[in-house]
């Protein structure tokens, strides 16, 4: 069971042997409005799908921080990262127009407490506040959404 009281669904590594993934660190940005949390979708800067903010592994940083960090330079949030993986999802980074590998991201949970209107990926992205379920409907990859729908803040620890 894990920290939001769910089971973590089995990965999906498509053709990748598991010596082939990577590991990324994705933020979970989140905020409550009328006591209901809202998540942060960003669009992808290839294709222009839905994601959260992930990205590589940082020199003498957390996986948190390498998120929230991440976070900043993706969606220009600012908040309190959470040290807890809350789920982790698979998913293929591709490299080219027909050349992906596989990766798993470990998501870390976020809470916003500013949004920034100029950060480095300003230009790039689209931002959008959702529900849950909204969010994960709009996510491809099965994982995350699941994550997404199952996310619940109050069961965080302080």
């Amino acid at each position: 069971m894990t920290l939001q009281g769910t089971r973590q669904l089995p990965l999906n590594l498509g053709k990748g042997q598991k010596t082939d993934v990577r590991t990324q660190f994705a933020a979970l940005c989140y905020r409550i409005v009328r006591d209901k949390p809202q998540v942060m979708l960003i669009t992808s800067r290839g294709s222009g799908r839905w994601i959260i903010p992930k990205g590589w592994p940082m020199d003498g940083r957390s996986p948190a921080e390498s998120a929230a960090i991440e976070a900043w330079e993706e969606a220009g949030v600012r908040g309190k990262v959470h040290e807890r993986c809350i789920g982790v999802y698979a998913y293929q980074k591709m490299l080219g127009p027909e050349q992906g590998i596989p990766c798993l991201a470990m998501v870390y949970p976020l809470r916003v407490k500013s949004l920034a209107a100029k950060f480095p990926e300003s230009g790039q992205r689209k931002r959008k506040w959702m529900t849950r379920k909204k969010a994960a409907a709009r996510i491809d990859e099965p994982e995350l959404a699941h994550i997404l729908r199952r996310f619940d803040p109050s069961l965080l620890r302080r």
